[in-house]
């Protein structure tokens, strides 16, 4: 089956502090070539939290 190009685009957040991926965003990488960095709440910290990008496997 082939992927959708919305996949491809498709990477996770992953909590900094913890280390938890709790969220999911697609990224434009022709426009953004630096990995992003987020403050979204983490439900394990239960606090706000830097989120960073990590590839999705």
């Amino acid at each position: 089956m082939a992927q959708s190009k919305f996949s491809e685009n498709l990477i996770r957040l992953k909590c900094t502090v913890c280390g938890r991926s709790n969220y999911y965003v697609r990224k434009n990488r022709k426009k953004v070539e630096r990995k992003i960095e987020f403050n979204k709440y983490c439900n394990w910290c239960r606090k706000r939290t830097p989120h960073k990008e990590q590839k999705l496997k």
